[in-house]
């Protein structure tokens, strides 16, 4: 018998009960939520109006990446360590997705440049 797959509690939270975190840890180092919401908008295709939208919907955040209209191809050339994690290793495609804006947001943090971010 096999046990039921549960889902990583990360996927059913709110994209609007993580987002604010991204926003501080980039408003922390300098960066701006305009720079926050671009990476978002660059990584997922989404609209400005179509990113708020799914913020005040509360819409969770599997829902925000399975319905993404048109994911950068870019995004693959995303690497490096998140927690300890190389993103271009995770095997769950969703979870390799929030890795990815979680390792651009570090980046932004850090202070590196928007072209280099967004792979440009």
């Amino acid at each position: 018998m096999t046990q039921p797959t549960t889902k990583h509690r990360i996927f059913t939270m709110s994209f609007a009960a993580v987002y604010p975190n991204y926003v501080a840890k980039a408003e922390k180092k300098g960066r701006t939520k305009e720079e926050v919401d671009e990476i978002i908008r660059w990584l997922t295709g989404y609209s400005q109006a179509e990113l708020e939208a799914h913020l005040e919907k509360g819409t969770n955040v599997e829902t925000f990446f399975t319905q993404a209209p048109q994911p950068n191809p870019n995004r693959q050339l995303i690497t490096g360590c998140v927690c300890g994690v190389r993103v271009e290793t995770i095997e769950d495609p969703l979870m390799r997705e929030i890795r990815y804006l979680d390792k651009l947001i570090d980046e932004l943090a850090k202070g590196k440049p928007m072209e280099k971010i967004l792979r440009s």
